[in-house]
């Protein structure tokens, strides 16, 4: 569960130049002993987060889902996966996308509950969508990019009924309370939703 107050931020965790620098090998890996899963997107790849990173659920039975929340990762995308791996890191989210090719990575079921938000209520009806990159560097919002998770939010505002606009599609910034700016003012808003309905 998330902590109020004193724990460190998302991004903060995220961004940690320590826990970077460790080679892959030192790092848990759920790889090792997990079963493979049934993705919730087609077009997705499995890389779990740890358990002690999320909080089992069964929604929409248990919470209504009709939000999926924009993030951008303020790292690498192979330096975000080994953060979730991580059970201290008491941070996660359903999908991560990469940049250059737009690969979609899977690491929480979506009937699950991800920590990435920062706000429990908010966590618990959306879907969390990080983004490879930087919020001051435009040129990672690659075309790849835009268009797989553009499909992704499609498939997932059509599995819940959430309407594909601005209301329902917000950026992390927009949580209340957060001290968060991601995806920030190079992410184009406008093209995004008008690829969300165009799928």
């Amino acid at each position: 569960m998330e902590r109020a107050g004193s724990s460190p931020s998302r991004r903060r965790l995220l961004k940690g130049t320590a826990f970077a620098a460790l080679p892959y090998t030192l790092l848990p890996s759920p790889r090792a002993d997990a079963h493979p899963a049934p993705v919730d997107h087609p077009n997705a790849i499995w890389e779990p987060a740890s358990p002690a990173n999320y909080t089992a659920a069964d929604r929409p039975t248990g919470d209504p889902v009709d939000l999926v929340i924009i993030h951008v990762t303020q790292t690498t995308y192979k330096n975000t996966l080994p953060v979730f791996w991580n059970p201290r890191k008491q941070v996660s989210a359903h999908y991560v996308v990469r940049s250059a090719d737009g690969r979609v990575t899977q690491c929480v079921r979506e009937h699950d509950i991800a920590w990435h938000a920062g706000d429990w209520d908010y966590n618990a009806r959306s879907i969390g969508i990080e983004h490879e990159g930087w919020i001051e560097q435009p040129e990672y919002f690659t075309t790849a990019m835009y268009t797989q998770s553009a499909a992704l939010t499609a498939a997932i505002c059509d599995r819940y009924g959430i309407p594909k606009d601005r209301a329902h599609i917000i950026g992390h910034y927009e949580v209340p309370g957060t001290d968060h700016t991601d995806p920030g003012p190079h992410w184009d808003w406008a093209r995004y939703i008008r690829l969300v309905n165009a799928v």
